[in-house]
């Protein structure tokens, strides 16, 4: 509590209304988490509750013990925020660039994204980098992190995903309490999910659930797949965004291709039965490819850093700590 109450104090000195509301939203997570334990042991918890929070506790062992992840009270209590995210991230970049507009925080360092615990701050944010001309992208989130400066909660935002995702996003979420670099989403974000794809693949070897790790296995690949393709219109439109040609050129480039890639994404998805509605909801911009090349623009080079290490996660950990430093 005295830590949380020092953040507060700090962070408003810092920058006024956007701190105020982060703290506001911090202390509601912190006055809201009661233990796992006293979850499970009352009367009014649902069943189908207290089977996520099982699941969560397992995992949260398994990611000590097999893992070596951090040993702490991350992931030890449970809060309901009785909402659907738990924080709003705004993402913006400029209107013939995706280098992505970033913001720098006291913990984290500067991240390509601004975080609101209400809906409507994180809107009135995209609306005024609008009127500055910003490509701009609204996003909620399910899972939040203070990479282990406070006791984070599971959150009933989280209780959502199936038995894998929900495991794999722990893992993801502690992995970053092992190494962080302030500054470097794509760095970190690529990290967190090779120890998150390794995890997951310990995990439900361990259980013999063979058909969960195919199903794990084949999103991966989907999601690999869409990745390519994103990637592939993100090399096209630097293409254009570097030429000579004017403005309103540039503009109707931009246009066809990013309507060629909903179109791509739409498709692979339709061909797994996939629900393609997130990508057909509203034209997509730079601002909303920011995100999806965060989480895996590194990660073949971490894949290969866990297989010099032979699946030995403490060397893993040691030499991409040294490839932070470089």
């Amino acid at each position: 509590m005295l830590r949380l109450i020092v953040l507060v104090l700090s962070a408003s000195l810092l920058s006024g209304c956007y701190y105020v509301q982060a703290a506001q939203g911090q202390w509601e997570l912190t006055r809201k988490r009661e233990p796992i334990a006293e979850v499970l042991a009352r009367e009014d918890t649902s069943a189908d509750l207290a089977a996520r929070l099982r699941l969560v506790r397992e995992a949260r062992e398994f990611a000590v013990t097999e893992l070596g992840l951090p040993d702490n009270e991350t992931y030890r209590t449970y809060a309901d925020l009785e909402r659907e995210f738990v924080v709003w991230n705004v993402f913006a970049a400029p209107e013939f660039s995706l280098e992505s507009k970033t913001w720098c925080y006291p913990i984290v360092g500067c991240v390509s994204y601004r975080g609101y615990f209400r809906k409507a701050d994180a809107e009135r944010m995209a609306d005024r980098l609008r009127s500055q001309g910003y490509d701009v992208a609204v996003g909620g989130v399910a899972a939040y992190s203070t990479l282990g400066k406070l006791k984070d909660p599971v959150l009933n935002t989280m209780m959502n995903w199936d038995d894998t995702e929900l495991v794999a996003v722990l893992f993801h979420e502690l992995a970053h309490q092992v190494l962080y670099v302030k500054g470097d989403s794509g760095f970190n974000e690529s990290f967190a999910t090779a120890v998150e794809e390794f995890g997951v693949q310990r995990w439900l070897a361990a259980r013999g659930w063979e058909q969960e790790f195919a199903d794990y296995e084949m999103r991966r690949r989907l999601r690999q797949d869409m990745m390519a393709l994103v990637a592939a219109a993100r090399a096209d439109l630097e293409s254009t965004y570097a030429s000579g040609v004017g403005d309103d050129e540039k503009r109707r480039r931009k246009s066809a291709r990013l309507e060629a890639l909903q179109r791509d994404v739409a498709e692979r998805l339709e061909q797994e039965g996939r629900d393609a509605s997130n990508w057909l909801a509203g034209a997509l911009n730079n601002a909303r490819l920011v995100p999806m090349i965060l989480y895996e623009g590194r990660l073949d080079e971490f894949r290969d850093l866990l297989t010099a290490c032979e699946q030995d996660l403490g060397c893993f950990y040691e030499r991409a700590a040294e490839l932070a430093e470089d």
